[in-house]
């Protein structure tokens, strides 16, 4: 990376974290595909407008933790400017002396005057009064299935870096397998590719232990238990175990179960025994219901979701592409996708590759056909027309937040015709499905052109290529003709096209029931 580039996103993280309300404010960072994650203690402290215009952010989504959009390309290193900056600014607090005056205080930065107190005063109030309404809005929110899923969504997003990696050195290797290129060499790429997939149950059960209040290693030595070869001398329920049984699913009930012994353990162990008897109680108990329950029934569940999954996409395709196409995206604004998550893992390590996913892409691929009807309509709209042509490149790649909540969605029927070419672009993968021609995915993450080399397929990799490809440029037509004729009203269209209308940020007298951009903060967009 440039000296240019490492400046802007360091002026980028400097810019955020003065809109987030510094490092006092901060209570956690985090970064997934597209997003950095801030938690904030204070969320009437967050300048959401300026963060929404800065020129490096791409939108905002509000779930558990605030989320910038920053985009694949430069979010983990904003991320990692971001967390440098915050820990040299509490690293600078620390030092400081003890009299030194909290810029984050109710005084604000001049520290708060005397004759100030009536002020701060109201605005501790008014601050407290905001407080209690987003602990009560988020109370309603978190029910325990969104809690659930949130958990889930913990254990599983940090893998998928790897995933990502390993998916496409599986399919390099495959590549070079058919050609019979590179011989010598295949061996140590296999082992590369599927070295990670060979443990995973390791790295689901210490996030599993952690998110559900375990130590982290005892959960990895639980989910060990699965992938190591001498468990194929073990019988259980009259069946002999084999190595791998009960997949991603079972190492993550196997923590969950050591995460909840340990716990128990640590209540009545005596301190002094703590360290001796506590990780040994818990690793026992968890590990023989493992191997004598857990293993065989996730086993028999990851088994049907294989065979489920294969049979509704075998017998019913269209239709089943054409729910699961047009669904996606309103299942990602409101966080339930989270739950596919496993079902995605499951699938890989059945059968090697998920069905699902290019499935689910093709919504990805509605957005890029609307946005592109949307640019052709509005031709005196240059808001509008500018925003599409910073985002259409990201689209393309699968990354729909900044087409989503900077287009389609603020527009309201777009988004909607957006979903309807998903849809469209669903049910012809399902139907392909169907007549026997599968398009699968190695590894979870990634959608529109950037999941090319981690395609696979039932007849190869030619034949997936060619009808996830086909997929796409259904998708992308079905999403620009639908939105051409049907995105607009003609009073909204002759608005929008006025001489100098600004970019949308809702459109009430086109559709009043359509989402506002506020709204949009209840999950995350795919790609995230």
């Amino acid at each position: 990376m440039s000296d240019s580039g490492a400046a802007d996103h360091a002026a980028t993280a400097r810019d955020l974290l003065a809109l987030v309300g510094g490092e006092g404010n901060v209570t956690s960072i985090a970064n997934c595909i597209s997003r950095l994650r801030v938690g904030v203690a204070h969320r009437d402290r967050v300048r959401d407008q300026e963060i929404r215009e800065h020129p490096k952010v791409l939108g905002v989504v509000e779930d558990e933790t605030f989320q910038i959009v920053l985009g694949p390309a430069a979010v983990s290193r904003v991320a990692e400017e971001f967390r440098r900056l915050v820990e040299a600014e509490r690293v600078g607090c620390a030092d400081s002396p003890a009299g030194a005056p909290d810029a984050g205080g109710a005084g604000g930065a001049g520290g708060g005057a005397p004759d100030a107190g009536g002020a701060a005063s109201d605005a501790a109030a008014l601050a407290a009064k905001g407080a209690a309404i987003r602990a009560e809005n988020k109370r309603r929110n978190a029910t325990p299935f969104k809690l659930l899923l949130r958990r889930v969504a913990n254990i599983f997003v940090p893998l998928i870096p790897a995933l990502i990696a390993c998916g496409i050195l599986a399919g390099v290797t495959g590549v070079l397998t058919n050609l019979g290129w590179l011989t010598p060499a295949l061996p140590a790429m296999r082992a590369i590719a599927q070295g990670f997939m060979s443990l995973i149950t390791v790295f689901v059960g210490m996030n599993a232990a952690k998110e559900f209040g375990g130590t982290p290693v005892l959960g990895g030595a639980v989910a060990a238990i699965i992938p190591f070869a001498g468990i194929a001398e073990v019988q259980a329920f009259g069946v002999q175990l084999t190595p791998g049984q009960g997949g991603v699913l079972g190492a993550l009930g196997a923590a969950v179960l050591c995460a909840y012994v340990e716990r128990w353990a640590r209540r009545w162990v005596p301190g002094t025994l703590d360290i001796l008897l506590t990780p040994t109680i818990a690793v026992l108990v968890s590990g023989l219901v493992t191997v004598y329950g857990l293993m065989f029934v996730a086993g028999e569940v990851s088994a049907a979701i294989g065979v489920g999954a294969n049979w509704l996409l075998g017998q019913a395709g269209a239709v089943a592409g054409l729910v699961l196409g047009g669904l996606f995206l309103p299942l990602v604004m409101l966080g339930l996708h989270q739950a596919l998550i496993p079902i995605h893992t499951t699938l890989i390590e059945v059968d090697g590759f998920t069905v699902l996913l290019p499935v689910l892409a093709m919504a990805g691929a509605g957005q890029v056909g609307a946005a592109a009807a949307v640019y052709l309509r509005l031709k005196n709209n240059e808001g509008v027309r500018a925003t599409i042509r910073s985002a259409l490149p990201a689209g393309l790649l699968g990354v729909g937040e900044p087409l989503i909540y900077g287009v389609t969605l603020p527009l309201g029927r777009p988004f909607l015709t957006a979903c309807a070419g998903g849809a469209v672009g669903g049910s012809f993968l399902g139907l392909a499905n169907q007549l026997g021609v599968s398009a699968g995915s190695t590894a979870i993450g990634p959608s529109g052109w950037a999941l090319f080399p981690l395609v696979q397929g039932n007849q190869g990799i030619g034949a997936a290529v060619l009808v996830y490809g086909l997929g796409l440029l259904v998708g992308y037509v079905a999403g620009f003709l639908l939105t051409y004729f049907f995105g607009f009203s003609r009073q909204s269209l002759a608005e929008l096209n006025a001489a100098e209308s600004p970019a949308p940020e809702a459109d009430p007298a086109d559709d009043p029931a359509a989402p506002k951009r506020s709204e949009a903060g209840t999950g995350v967009a795919a790609g995230g």
